[in-house]
């Protein structure tokens, strides 16, 4: 089973590589771009049939290493 794992900063933390990003756009010419925030994309392969339980260890590996849950929100995708 393949899932995808996308973790973003939570609102109200502060995001300089985001910032950094905005910048860097403006410098090249594309204007209009405004509030840049940057993530993470993890996919992962599971030896796991079960959906439900596949959800569960995906969640366990999120709380505990994959997202920092004090300033990242994570979002699990079963692809």
């Amino acid at each position: 089973m393949k899932a995808r794992i996308t973790v973003t900063l939570k609102n109200g933390v502060l995001d300089p590589q985001g910032k950094a990003i905005e910048g860097a756009l403006g410098a090249l010419g594309f204007d209009g771009v405004n509030d840049v925030r940057q993530g993470k994309v993890i996919d992962i392969e599971l030896a796991e049939s079960d959906k439900a339980s596949a959800e569960g260890k995906l969640n366990d590996m999120c709380e505990k290493l994959l997202a920092n849950t004090v300033i990242e929100n994570y979002h699990i995708d079963i692809l």
